[in-house]
């Protein structure tokens, strides 16, 4: 069942990324199918619509859980950032507080890689913050603020 829902997901990135306006290539390209597969999505067939059900679900789930459940279903970092990226709703904005001490903590704990150090001090960049929230809830010194972005 987990591929299946695993499938459900890259029908709803690649619904998504047609929306934007990219050709069956480049929606291959960024999901690492081949081109028969994207075109088999996007007209529907070999589909089952229970597991994008799921998969609508959990796109509709808090931020962190989101990230938890597609860490699940794909064991690999660059297909958990390119589902991530491409099917998250919100837009985030981020502040570091002057009282980072720049351990690094975040830096790990980033599975969007959206946190590097700079001078000894966290810098986050917010295309790339799915708004887990898990850098702000481990900061030891709780330097970390993400808000959601009203649209």
């Amino acid at each position: 069942m987990p591929k299946h829902i695993s499938s459900g997901l890259k029908y709803l990135a690649a619904v998504e990324l047609k929306s934007r306006g990219l050709s069956h290539k480049e929606i291959a390209d960024e999901l690492d199918l081949d081109r028969s597969t994207v075109s088999h999505y996007l007209n529907g067939r070999n589909l089952s619509w229970g597991s994008v059900d799921v998969a609508n679900t959990i796109v509709n789930m808090c931020p962190k859980d989101f990230l938890s459940m597609v860490q699940v279903l794909f064991n690999d970092l660059d297909k958990i950032q390119t589902i991530v990226s491409i099917l998250k709703s919100e837009q985030y904005k981020t502040i570091v507080s002057k009282s980072c001490i720049g351990c690094g903590l975040c830096v790990d704990l980033c599975v969007m890689k959206a946190i590097k150090l700079d001078s000894l001090k966290a810098k986050i960049e917010p295309d790339l913050c799915c708004g887990c929230l898990v850098c702000e809830e481990e900061c030891p010194t709780r330097s970390i603020r993400i808000l959601e972005v009203n649209k």
